[in-house]
Order: C-alpha cells, then structure tokens, then sequence
C-alpha cells in the first residue's frame, strides 16, 4: 500500500525521502484498505510516516507466502545463502548514512548510539555467514557400540520463524534475529515495533537489494493484541525481545502448542566498581553504561554499587562528566544524549524519580524533563539515598536513571547485585583483571563485562547472550543463535552386531559378553 509523504518530511535530513518512506512501507504485508496509523519524530513530536496496519487476515497471509517461499530457501545450498548475507553487509556499510537518520528519526538516539547498531549488525552478519556451513553441517557423533554404529547429527530448519522486535534497537533487533533464522534456512515474518518499523523495513528493504527472494522475509504491523496471535497460532517457532509481562504469556501460548521460544526480557542491571577500579576509567565506563540510547537498552546500568573507599572520590568523577553531557537533537556526531522514544518511557521515568525523591532520595545530576529542547528529553540522572520502598529500586526504569550504593567488601557487593529477580547483564570495574573475572562469575547474569559497560560481551558475537531469571530464556548469538532455529536429528546406522543376541548365542550368554565390553571400555578410559 503506497501513502503520499510529501508533507511527513518537514525538518528530516534529505535522505529521508518521501520516496524512500513510500517504498518502505509498501513492503508491509497489509491489504489496499488497511487503517493507518502515524508514527511521530522523538525529538520534536511532528509527524513522520503513516503506515498501513496488518489485520490478522493479512499476518496469515505473509505466512502462507512464507511457507511456499523457504521450501526453495531451505534447498538453496548454504553458500548461496551466505553471498547474499554478505552483499547485504557490504550495502550496510555503504549505506549507513539513510539507516542512521532513519534510526534517529524513529527513536531519538544519538548518532553515536545508532552507529552502533550499524556495527552490530556488520559483525553479526559476517559471523553468521562465515560460520553457518560449519553450524549447519553433519556432523559425526560417537555411536552407541564402536565401529558398528554409524552415528549423524543433522540441523534442519524449523520451517518459518515469528520475530517480534522492540523499538529500542531497531537495527539490531530489527534485523539481528532474522539474519540467524534466515541463514539456517528459515523463512520470517515479523513485526517490528510500528514507532520504529521503518527501520525494519530498511533492512528487509537492502536484504532484497542483496538478492534474497520474495516472501521469505516479510513484514507485519500491529498491536500485539489484534495479530500476536496470528503470529503464535503460525509459527514454527518465536523470538521476542519485549518486556517480562509479555514474555510470560508467549512462553505460556509457545508451550501450549509445544513450539520453541527464545525470549529476551527485562532487567535492573547491576555495575560494581572494586576499590582498585581506575577512578577515571570507570567514570567515562559509567557513562557509557547508564546513558546510551538515553538509557533506554536492555542491558544498561541501573545500579550502581562502589567500594566505599573510593566512593565520594568515584562519584565525584561520574557526577562532574554527566552533568558535561550535551543533551539535544541533530542529526549528527555533536551530542551526547537524545531522547526517549515515546510519552510512555518519559512518564515512567518520571514518575521513578519523583517517587524516589519524594521519599528521600537525593539527585546527585539531572532528576528533570527538559521540554525546551523536546517534547520527550530528560537529563542524565544519578540518585543517592535509594531505600528499597522506592519503586526504581528494583523495577526497571528503562531510561537515564541510575542509583548508587555503597559498599564495605565484595561479597556484600556480589549479595546486592544478585538480589534481584532478573538476570540480563552486569559490570565490574577494577585494575586486576584476573580480580574482575572471579567477581564477575560470581555474578548472576547471561552476560559480565570486566571493564566495561555492555559491549565487550555484546559484541563477543561467538559467545552466546541471553537472560537468566525473569531476563528471560533462550540466547542469540554464538552457536545458540543460529541452531536454536534448527531441529536437530540424529540419524544412527546400526552396522552387523546390535544389542540383541545374535545368532547361537544365548541372551544370558550375550549379557555376560556385553557386561565385559563395557567394563573393559571403561578400564581403557572409552567415553
């Protein structure tokens, strides 16, 4: 369905184009009568797209088209797959300039912040292209008697795969499932977030560019509560990315029809800066951990705990460089922090902080909207004095907030961290790695990172990352990333002998016979 953006583009960089608008959108799975609904610019409130809205009709549909399509897909040999993964990672980076605005227009972040994505998805691509024969391939297995057991171990697609991404990483998320699933021979339908779908859609966009054929990934837009079941009631099997109230009630419908699900959720993330950290490291560190993409990213910082013997010194450092942060709006390298994304994140995180002040917190930096420069823009914040009947002490604020406490020894400072119900990502900060790496995995998290924030281990794409507790389950990334979108089959070729008796032999003689085999296998330290 094509709508007439001339009027949409008023104060958007050139390359936001009612053209590219128009032809993003005419890529959503919807009928030529479908509602619309308008999505508005972050930083100022002004509209930018307006969009058709899948009915469930139509989210069955794309599926139907995609279960004929990923039939040629899954034959297709994996090499072919992987040049096509790979035109599309050049084409990224060539590219990069329009998905930046794009980002930036849908959600509100710095440009530093939507660079990243851009990184991510460059390196996420290249892993997968380049390890996808070696995940996918047979594999030989150790059989059940030596020699004459012939045992394989093979990964077939799950079929077509549901992908639900949120509007916080747009790119990454947007993108970064679909790339695994698709190149493990899947087909996918999924709806991104409709404030930042047309980002979605760029990367459906450049990926068709880059030669992978119609219908095997497509795009639907909605409420979760008009087409989630569609999706559910469709899918081989559903990665969502959302909040842990949500990811509750899909793991619930994913195992009522016995399918597979991978869900990354919420989290109170967890920093611990030892009293050996690098006071001036851990500061800039600190930065980076609580305020990029105005804090609004799953795995960002939300508290704070540090040695009391270098506490006044450290939160003097991380105090003095957040209140130096250049808040604003541009379409460029030039500021520091942007804003949240919708009315609904900023009401939330002011309502945290004005409950958290109102019972004797105190605001070290920030603590306050700014509508002079935007409608949705709030300073970088740091609270001291958070007690635990203050509603930001263990619910996710999901914005630029942080809270800092004291701590006497580690193992106080192990205690705090893991006193909580999720288990997403955590930092610790210190001069000894070796140090850092013991506290660290005495932390309970998918993912610690020893000086630094959260992109060490993001960005470790062969290792896996995922949540534990109510961070969810499942992981992206690594060998799990791909191959949880796979149905492993084992397939064994008994040769001569099994494990009945054979011909002429007794099966109390046979069991004699087979008790010394395994005895003497043990002996000679066989697995």
């Amino acid at each position: 369905m094509s709508v007439d953006h001339a009027t949409r583009t008023e104060g958007l960089p050139p390359s936001l184009s009612p053209a590219l608008i128009n032809r993003l959108t005419a890529r959503i799975a919807a009928g030529p009568d479908a509602t619309q609904v308008t999505t508005t610019v972050p930083y100022t409130g002004n509209p930018l797209a307006t969009l058709p809205v899948s009915t469930p009709e139509d989210a069955e549909a794309a599926f139907a088209r995609a279960r004929t399509a990923q039939t040629s897909w899954a034959a297709m040999p994996v090499a072919r797959r992987k040049a096509i993964l790979l035109r599309f990672h050049d084409l990224l980076l060539q590219r990069q300039a329009e998905v930046l605005d794009l980002i930036q227009a849908e959600n509100g972040k710095t440009r530093s912040d939507a660079f990243l994505e851009v990184t991510d998805i460059a390196i996420a691509t290249r892993y997968y292209a380049r390890s996808a024969a070696r995940l996918l391939a047979p594999k030989r297995r150790r059989g059940a008697i030596p020699i004459l057991t012939h045992t394989t171990e093979l990964h077939h697609p799950k079929g077509v795969v549901a992908v639900i991404s949120p509007w916080n990483y747009p790119l990454s998320m947007g993108a970064g499932d679909a790339i695994a699933a698709l190149l493990a021979g899947n087909a996918v339908v999924q709806k991104p977030d409709t404030q930042t779908a047309l980002t979605a859609l760029w990367a459906l966009d450049l990926m068709h560019e880059a030669g992978l054929p119609s219908g095997v990934w497509q795009m639907v837009v909605g409420r979760g509560s008009s087409i989630g079941t569609s999706l559910m009631d469709n899918a081989d099997y559903l990665m969502f990315t959302g909040s842990t109230a949500s990811g509750r009630r899909i793991a619930r419908d994913a195992g009522e029809r016995l399918i597979g699900a991978s869900l990354e959720l919420g989290g109170k993330n967890p920093m611990i800066v030892l009293d050996d950290a690098d006071i001036d490291r851990a500061a800039d560190g600190a930065v980076s951990a609580c305020f990029s993409s105005t804090g609004q990213l799953c795995v960002s910082i939300e508290r704070m705990y540090v040695a009391e013997a270098i506490r006044d010194e450290f939160v003097a450092a991380f105090v003095e460089r957040t209140k130096a942060m250049n808040i604003s709006a541009a379409y460029d390298y030039s500021t520091d922090v942007g804003c949240l994304t919708n009315r609904s994140q900023l009401d939330t995180v002011t309502a945290h902080v004005e409950d958290a002040v109102a019972k004797g917190a105190t605001v070290l930096a920030g603590g306050r909207a700014r509508p002079d420069l935007g409608p949705l823009f709030y300073e970088p914040t740091i609270l001291a004095d958070v007690t635990p009947e203050m509603t930001l002490y263990d619910h996710e604020t999901f914005g630029p907030v942080v809270s800092i406490y004291p701590f006497a020894d580690i193992d106080e400072a192990v205690v705090r961290a893991n006193a909580t119900a999720y288990g997403l990502n955590a930092s610790v900060w210190t001069r000894d790695g070796a140090r850092g790496r013991a506290v660290a995995a005495r932390v309970r998290a998918g993912t610690v990172n020893v000086n630094d924030a959260y992109a060490a281990a993001w960005g470790s794409v062969d290792s896996p990352m995922g949540g534990m507790g109510d961070s969810g389950l499942g992981r992206r990334h690594g060998a799990d990333g791909m191959l949880k979108y796979t149905e492993p089959q084992t397939i064994a070729h008994q040769r001569l002998l099994g494990f009945d008796a054979p011909a002429g032999l007794s099966r109390s003689a046979w069991a004699t016979t087979l008790t010394t085999v395994l005895a003497g296998m043990k002996k000679v330290g066989a697995r």
